[in-house]
């Protein structure tokens, strides 16, 4: 397949440059049946293939561009448990039981994640040390030592280190704290889309790229999933095109904002900085409301993200903010440039939960992760392959059903997170 990645190096940055090829998967030419079709080649999309294909379904995985291309190859590689929202407010938003219910699947879903990468031998540059919320400040600390209440109370094995142990894990003295997450940790996210692309191929899924579903139409006692040169024609459609969205399942796209979100990568650290800095590998953000987040590659680079989009005047002002940020925390580092540099879209809903959508009989998906899709869209493309299998039924599932409902005032929205991020990091960092 041809790799269309490449044609912006903004989209996907280091990433690209350091993942494994994905497997060779050709457009879809011609009718063909299967047991299930699914749209789009992210980690929803191929956990729910691999599951569905390992209990002897025949599955057709339809993917517009390339494994990976949406949000699933551009983010930070955090493998993260749980949602943003605080644990006691997902009862609030979805009831105690799906509240419950969806708090232990996603506190869990990084050991999910890794028990995949292990058993398919997916390498992706996998560090299973942790991460760390930083707490900026006393406020930030106050939060942090709320979440640790609420997770504790739900048995999970989270610490809140004080400044001391916090600058020992960071190399950095700004910090007041941190809550530690052991089950947590870091990913090469392209690379990881491209090992579950591998591995639900080796396990029978027929996968093709570039192949852009222009039409889904009932066929029968079952649906026929058009592109631009083919079709599919199954009982079950899943639909896992999250915040990259288009044609006959725009209306996801459409209950989202698109926050946009940025990624410097610095060229590999010599050996002193390499011990100095996160010498534990842990994946690391912080308390900001304007957050940023950092990690380390497997060459020891610094991977450091934030809340805008590389584009136009956001290019220069972000990458400037960017370099004061990483001096003022790390300021080892001294002035330091970047290798690579890229950015990509969080679809955020309106409570920052995800959603369950059933489309039509046979037509299912879930979505709105919020920034949090590694271990989210692993194990919620498992639970959409049960429900496909029978093993569980709708009310069985982790979020209640919902329908999509369209934001109001979306593009106002996004330009105001656009701009509004440019104004808070040309201003940032200055004093």
């Amino acid at each position: 397949m041809v790799n269309t990645m490449l044609n912006d190096p903004r989209s996907h940055g280091l990433w690209e440059k350091t993942a494994p090829p994905a497997p060779a998967a050709p457009p879809l030419q011609g009718a063909a049946t299967a047991d299930a079709v699914i749209i789009g080649g992210g980690y929803t999309g191929l956990s729910s293939a691999l599951h569905l294909a390992e209990a002897g379904k025949h599955v057709v995985l339809l993917e517009a561009v390339d494994f990976g291309f949406g949000g699933a190859g551009r983010n930070v590689g955090l493998i993260n448990g749980g949602m943003w929202v605080m644990p006691d407010d997902l009862p609030g938003v979805l009831g105690s039981v799906y509240g419950e219910r969806v708090l232990a699947l996603l506190g869990e879903a990084p050991l999910v994640v890794r028990g995949l990468i292990e058993k398919h031998e997916i390498a992706c540059e996998l560090e299973t040390g942790g991460t760390l919320h930083c707490a900026v400040g006393a406020e930030g600390f106050k939060e942090l030592e709320e979440r640790q209440r609420q997770w504790s109370m739900r048995g999970a094995p989270v610490r809140l280190l004080d400044a001391r142990e916090t600058a020992a894990r960071l190399g950095s003295n700004a910090y007041a704290g941190a809550l530690f997450d052991p089950r947590a940790g870091t990913l090469q996210p392209l690379a990881y889309a491209r090992g579950l692309a591998h591995a639900a191929q080796k396990a029978g899924v027929e996968l093709h790229g570039e192949s852009r579903v222009e039409s889904c139409e009932r066929a029968g006692n079952g649906w026929r999933v058009a592109t631009a040169q083919g079709s599919v024609t199954a009982p079950w459609v899943i639909v896992a095109t999250d915040a990259y969205s288009t044609g006959p399942f725009a209306s996801v796209r459409e209950e989202q904002v698109h926050l946009p979100y940025f990624n410097f990568a610095t060229a590999p650290l010599g050996d002193n900085l390499r011990h100095s800095i996160l010498p534990g590998r842990e994946g690391c953000w912080d308390t900001r409301e304007i957050l940023s987040s950092f990690r380390m590659d497997k060459a020891g680079r610094l991977v450091f993200g934030s809340v805008g989009a590389l584009r136009n005047t956001g290019l220069a002002v972000h990458r400037a903010w960017a370099q004061r940020s990483l001096k003022r925390i790390f300021p080892q580092l001294g002035d330091i440039g970047f290798e690579a540099e890229w950015y990509g879209k969080i679809g955020m809903t309106t409570d920052a939960v995800p959603r369950f959508h059933r489309f039509a009989d046979g037509i299912v998906g879930f979505s709105g992760y919020n920034g949090r899709g590694i271990a989210p869209g692993t194990v919620f493309g498992q639970t959409l392959a049960r429900l496909v299998l029978g093993e569980m039924s709708e009310q069985d599932l982790p979020l209640p059903l919902t329908e999509p409902t369209a934001q109001r005032f979306r593009a106002v929205k996004e330009a105001w997170y656009e701009a509004g991020a440019q104004v808070a990091h040309f201003a940032g960092e200055r004093f």
